[in-house]
């Protein structure tokens, strides 16, 4: 996959808010596939602040949500034996936001797959900043089927 990442190669037209490359206001994740897990790094703005220096929780959460999701697609593309990424939802997630996320320094994700189906997978990821994990995430990941608004949004 050289330097695009998984955003980029598979849904490049994507408006998605977390990790859509059309996003013009988005936060733009880039996510990369690194052994069995799916990696990415992201630098926090001022803009996106809950109070001086800390991360607003919602964008935690849409950083986890979107970056997880991802790690579903690969899994489940890979699993497939696919070369086109399913149109994914979030059937569920919970974030547990263990400790304030500065906004002074970058930001890494990290997401694996721990149980999956034809169509579904769950995966777990944190968000770390400074050698710290920050917020913890597991989610439900479910490919739409025709008739869904999210089917073929790629």
């Amino acid at each position: 996959m050289g330097d695009q990442s998984l955003q980029e190669r598979y849904s490049p037209e994507s408006i998605c808010f977390g990790c859509g490359p059309k996003s013009a206001d988005g936060l733009h994740i880039r996510s990369f596939v690194a052994g069995d897990e799916v990696v990415a790094t992201w630098n926090p703005q001022p803009l996106y602040q809950a109070f001086p220096g800390v991360l607003n929780g919602g964008i935690v959460g849409t950083l986890l949500d979107c970056h997880s999701n991802w790690a579903a697609i690969h899994h489940l593309m890979t699993r497939a034996g696919a070369d086109k990424a399913p149109c994914t939802v979030t059937a569920d997630f919970h974030v547990k936001l263990r400790r304030p996320t500065p906004v002074d320094r970058p930001i890494q994700l990290r997401a694996h797959v721990v149980e999956s189906s034809e169509d579904r997978a769950v995966v777990e990821a944190t968000l770390e900043s400074g050698g710290e994990v920050c917020a913890r995430c597991t989610g439900t990941f479910v490919a739409v089927k025709p008739g869904h608004p999210a089917y073929n949004r790629w």
